[in-house]
């Protein structure tokens, strides 16, 4: 064999070796017949064929390599050594990877979601109806589905959902939509500036309306950057269940902010989430600096859904309803929102030698807060307030680290005045706000067997009674 340079000949001999195995080769058309299998089994055979060139193989001992079935055997590790270095090697290689799937996911979602805009846009700037007759959108569904059959999504009502879609913001006009878009963009910069900043830069070359950044000539072309961090699916349910824009950016804001799933995010649209949160009575803004206070306003609502918990007595206490709430604290905390974390119920306090008890201790994680509760089976009375701010004062001085935030009061009972409340706060030191809660559960008591044994004898001897008495008067 000779060679030039940094190149060896190879004999002519085995290049025609190799050729007569090529020429075996699958034409095109079986290819696309049998799939990537046989597009993979041809690319070995290149692969082969030239290994056989090069190692003076001959055809039978290439189809050793082609035909060979894999024995079935056992893998396992051996011959290693494991040690700190490792794993924390290995958890990075898979914090990693992880973190590569949640970034396509991201990128994924995205250019499904832009084409889908950039479809409902279309459908209406074209005005495809008036141009090429009613029927256009499930003709375009037709044409769709032939050429690309096992994809999903093109159903003629999935398009008419598009279309909507587009309409549903761009109904106040542009410069309504791009304003509102900027501002709840702002809001969720401002709350959640990290995730946001992660999430975005996985989207970089796709075509999102950002504000501040250099608009181009028609922007509601674009789709707007919250959006894309939000699925198909939850879309179509917020614009079919929202009447304005603000209130489909607040789910949206919500749906990004939690994680929320389809079924979490209609159970919120049903539970008022929109008109219920941030309108709780307090006094935030007066000991609260502006930020905290506005977002503590958004976590704490004005009223709680305590359909989770279930009392014995149709007539029940305070003791009564915290431990009908605190059975199922995962709902709880579902209920009281995003952040919290339950420290628990009754928590012990000692001041001046005197012990005194907290119904419910809460920490809020994101807004770096102990949360103090307390649980109310009545109307709001003023007293409630006074005690409540000791509660709060009490936290601070025990509990609070050097770097928490304030503790929060909240005060929630079945019912209240709103001016009474207001009063109450006057003269009150520490940030407090009142809610309402409803839907609290009565348990249907049956009676025991002993009763209902009771009860059939009962019946009985009334019946002997009613027989005996109607043969007298035969």
């Amino acid at each position: 064999m000779q060679r030039y340079g940094d190149f060896q000949l190879i004999p002519r001999k085995c290049i025609k070796s190799s050729q007569s195995c090529l020429d075996n080769r699958p034409d095109y058309g079986q290819i696309e017949e049998k799939g990537e299998k046989v597009v993979q089994r041809f690319v070995f055979s290149i692969f082969i064929c030239t290994f056989a060139s090069v190692n003076h193989l001959n055809c039978n001992t290439m189809d050793k390599y082609l035909n060979r079935k894999e024995e079935n055997r056992i893998v396992s590790s051996h011959d290693i050594h494991l040690d700190s270095e490792y794993a924390e090697w290995i958890a990075e290689v898979k914090y990693r990877y992880r973190f590569a799937q949640a970034k396509a996911a991201v990128k994924v979602n995205a250019e499904k979601l832009l084409w889908n805009w950039e479809m409902g846009r279309d459908l209406v700037q074209k005005k495809a109806e008036e141009r090429w007759g009613a029927g256009v959108v499930e003709q375009v569904s037709l044409d769709l589905k032939r050429e690309f059959p096992n994809e999903t999504g093109f159903s003629a009502r999935n398009l008419w959902y598009m279309k909507q879609w587009y309409l549903f913001y761009l109904s106040e006009g542009e410069e309504s939509f791009l304003h509102q878009v900027g501002a709840e963009m702002q809001k969720l910069e401002n709350q959640y500036s990290i995730k946001l900043h992660q999430l975005g830069a996985e989207l970089d070359g796709t075509k999102l309306y950002q504000p501040g950044k250099e608009m181009v000539k028609q922007p509601v072309s674009e789709l707007p950057l919250p959006f894309a961090f939000v699925p198909w699916k939850h879309h179509v349910e917020i614009i079919t269940k929202c009447e304005t824009i603000e209130k489909a950016l607040f789910y949206i804001g919500k749906t990004i902010e939690q994680g929320l799933s389809r079924d979490a995010l209609i159970n919120c649209i049903k539970a008022r989430l929109y008109e219920t949160q941030g309108k709780i009575v307090n006094n935030f803004s007066e000991h609260l600096p502006e930020l905290q206070s506005k977002l503590m306003q958004e976590v704490l609502k004005e009223n709680y859904d305590f359909g989770f918990a279930t009392v014995v007595h149709e007539i029940y206490d305070e003791a009564e309803l915290e431990a009908a709430l605190t059975e199922n604290v995962t709902s709880l905390l579902l209920e009281m929102g995003n952040g919290f974390a339950f420290l628990g119920k009754q928590r012990e306090i000692i001041v001046g030698g005197r012990s005194r008890k907290i119904d419910l201790l809460f920490y809020h994680i994101r807004l770096r807060c102990y949360v103090v509760c307390e649980l109310k089976a009545k109307s709001f009375e003023p007293e409630f307030a006074g005690k409540l701010n000791f509660y709060v004062n009490a936290v601070d001085e025990l509990k609070k680290a050097p770097d928490d935030n304030p503790t929060i009061g909240l005060l929630i009972c079945s019912d209240m005045n709103k001016t009474e409340v207001q009063w109450s706060f006057r003269g009150i030191s520490t940030p407090i706000g009142v809610a309402t809660y409803n839907n609290i559960r009565i348990k249907d008591i049956l009676p025991s067997q002993e009763q209902l044994k009771e009860r059939m004898e009962l019946l009985q001897r009334e019946l002997h009674e009613t027989k005996r008495l109607l043969k007298r008067k035969e």
